[in-house]
């Protein structure tokens, strides 16, 4: 096979494609900087307590699972791009909703219960792109890149995750940092939703000028197309070896999902489950929150939440840098290993009554940790250890289940922390500790293998 690739068009379409990870991270993070402004403007005003706050703060999620759910059917029936295209317009939809919930039918200043069920309904259709764009942009890129560098391509839409949500932190800080409390629960918090607006716009337009994917082409027997495009990535004689190796393993009729046994499937579930399990949305979703019970005032702990973001972008880079080199098991192992010591060390703190700096530099050494690790290699397995003929549904269920453990996760943190904080990081310590004793069990090593040569390796086990 030919080695030389057509870097510049794959990095394109790769750029294209992880715009819906920036969205994507904005659009879960942003929330972070809104929460307290949503609270005096729709919880406080209508006197509701902490169970319809966390709601309120968590129904994104809802949506999330939805099209994580809807992901698999969308990716087959329509397309990886068609998706992605969709996808935009609900985060446009959303963004412009969310910031301005009174649309139509509601009086600005005047908080009601329907007011409150339009802005999560808002939340919602954000959540389903963004449940959408989280499984069909690794797809996409995955099926797009050479096995030699689909785990940096991949992993780079976990970057572009990381640095929409550090956009958002940037964002939000920005728009509050000189501004009274009034004029942040009046106005600002509306800026920081309709600012994803602008990324949502570009998004739908870039997708227009990018081909969809060889290997979808392929299943819907548009194989001219697939050759085309994998000549323009991989070269004409590298094309036609990789496409005869797609048709190989789709021109079958299509298979039942536990065509190849249920361990590849409870596998790519469990990679996602113990994803969120670690609590790593709780540190993104309530940091501010936590900032500020170390004694920071709001400003500060936005302006802390910023800095976190920050060394969260660069400990991405260093997976992107290391997953085709050292491979996605070692990487996976070492991260859990670390977010382990920053989680007890956490849940320690907390214990002994002694939240502060030490407190900072734990809950950064977890975030660094997850984001070298779990957080773009989960992406990458994801995308490449499914079957080409049950990979849009089988990805749709692993990320409906991630989507369902994040909202369990993150709806469940205000009422643990009531009961013991020390508990609470103690139980994201414990996890960590279980995922990497899963992933040296059950996890297999992707690097440098083809999705092909994947599908033979679960057709043998199966």
């Amino acid at each position: 096979m030919e080695k030389k690739t057509n870097s510049m068009f794959l990095l394109g379409i790769t750029l294209v494609a992880a715009i819906g990870g920036l969205l994507f991270g904005y659009d879960t993070a942003v929330i972070s900087g809104a929460a307290e402004s949503i609270k005096s403007y729709l919880i406080d005003s209508l006197h509701l307590g902490s169970f319809i706050y966390g709601v309120t703060i968590s129904s994104a999620l809802i949506g999330c699972i939805i099209g994580g759910i809807i992901s698999g059917q969308f990716a087959s029936k329509f397309g990886r791009k068609n998706s992605l295209i969709i996808s935009s317009v609900l985060f446009l939809i959303a963004s412009l909703g969310a910031a301005y919930p009174e649309f139509l039918f509601f009086t600005k200043g005047h908080p009601t219960i329907g007011l409150l069920i339009a802005f999560n309904i808002y939340r919602i259709i954000g959540g389903i792109g963004v449940g959408l764009a989280s499984a069909v942009c690794p797809i996409y890129i995955g099926e797009m890149a050479p096995a030699n560098v689909r785990g940096r391509l991949v992993s780079f839409n976990q970057f572009m995750i990381i640095l929409g949500m550090l956009v958002a932190y940037f964002v939000n800080y920005s728009i509050a940092n000189g501004r009274s409390q009034h004029w942040i629960d009046d106005i600002g918090w509306r800026y920081m939703f309709a600012y994803c607006g602008v990324p949502a716009l570009m998004f739908g337009i870039f997708l227009l000028l990018v081909p969809e994917t060889p290997r979808y082409l392929s299943l819907t027997n548009k194989s001219d197309k697939a050759l085309a495009i994998l000549t323009k990535i991989n070269g004409a004689k590298a094309a036609k070896s990789i496409l005869h190796e797609i048709q190989q393993t789709v021109d079958v009729s299509t298979e039942k999902l536990f065509t190849y046994g249920k361990g590849v499937i409870i596998i790519g579930i469990l990679l996602s489950v113990f994803q969120q399990f670690v609590g790593i949305n709780v540190a993104l979703y309530y940091a501010p929150r936590i900032f500020e019970s170390m004694g920071a005032g709001q400003n500060a702990s936005l302006m802390e939440t910023t800095i976190m973001g920050l060394v969260n972008v660069i400990f991405t880079v260093v997976a992107i840098m290391t997953v085709d080199k050292w491979g996605r098991r070692p990487l996976l192992m070492v991260g859990s290993i670390g977010m382990a010591l920053g989680m007890i060390g956490v849940a320690t703190m907390a214990y002994i009554g002694a939240i502060g700096i030490a407190t900072l530099i734990f809950i950064i050494i977890y975030t660094a940790s997850f984001m070298m690790s779990w957080g773009p290699i989960c992406w990458v397995l994801v995308s490449e250890i499914f079957p080409n003929k049950i990979r849009g549904r089988a990805v749709a269920i692993a990320v409906a289940a991630q989507w369902a453990a994040n909202y369990l996760i993150s709806s469940t943190y205000p009422v643990m922390m009531q009961h013991s904080g020390a508990m609470t990081y103690g139980f994201y310590g414990l996890m960590s500790i279980l995922s990497a004793i899963f992933v040296w069990k059950f996890v297999p090593e992707t690097k440098g293998k083809t999705l092909e040569e994947m599908e033979n390796t679960w057709s043998k086990s199966a």
